[in-house]
């Protein structure tokens, strides 16, 4: 499962995961998940018997999920409220815990962001990869001129090579190191 860490409707991150989805090699099965803005703000108020549906939907995604990729923009240099409160739902259901977890990233910049993510992750998940990431600079690009830039043969193996080692991480528990 890929999480877009932007509720932004035209998002770079939203669109990157949707085109790495669709160019994944077939055996990945990769969904995408853009509706970090549709949770409600997390409160221990609202752990109750019955979860928002927004809330059980998304956490049975996650449960359903062999791993995770997040993708984030960066605003105001750290992690968009969004996506930590979709993090802190998934938290209080110990969905994290053991889920293995990569970061992509569709932008030059956002560094002050991801080592944020990077805490933040790494807190809940002991499968959080540090070291396994795959960015590409894509800021300001449309849906079509982003999916025209991954599909270039390089972007493709890239992207491949990413998943594959994803792939063993969930598998197997390795962590690998930074592919840029």
């Amino acid at each position: 499962m890929a999480i877009s860490g932007s509720a932004r409707h035209n998002s770079t991150n939203t669109a990157m995961l949707r085109a790495v989805s669709f160019m994944a090699p077939a055996i990945f099965s990769l969904s995408v998940f853009d509706q970090v803005g549709a949770l409600p703000v997390f409160s221990p108020d609202l752990e109750t018997d019955k979860l928002p549906p927004p809330v059980c939907d998304f956490m049975d995604q996650v449960a359903a999920s062999d791993g995770l990729i997040v993708s984030s923009p960066e605003y105001v240099r750290s992690i968009p409220g969004g996506l930590k409160n979709a993090i802190d739902w998934l938290v209080s259901g110990n969905l994290l815990t053991t889920k293995p977890i990569a970061l992509m990233h569709a932008s030059h910049r956002g560094d002050d962001m991801l080592v944020d993510l990077r805490t933040v992750l790494g807190t809940v998940s002991s499968k959080f990869s540090y070291d396994l990431f795959l960015r590409f600079s894509l800021m300001n690009l449309t849906s079509d001129q982003i999916s025209e830039v991954l599909s270039d043969p390089q972007n493709r193996e890239r992207i491949k090579v990413f998943l594959d080692r994803f792939s063993l991480l969930i598998s197997e528990g390795q962590v690998f190191y930074e592919y840029r």
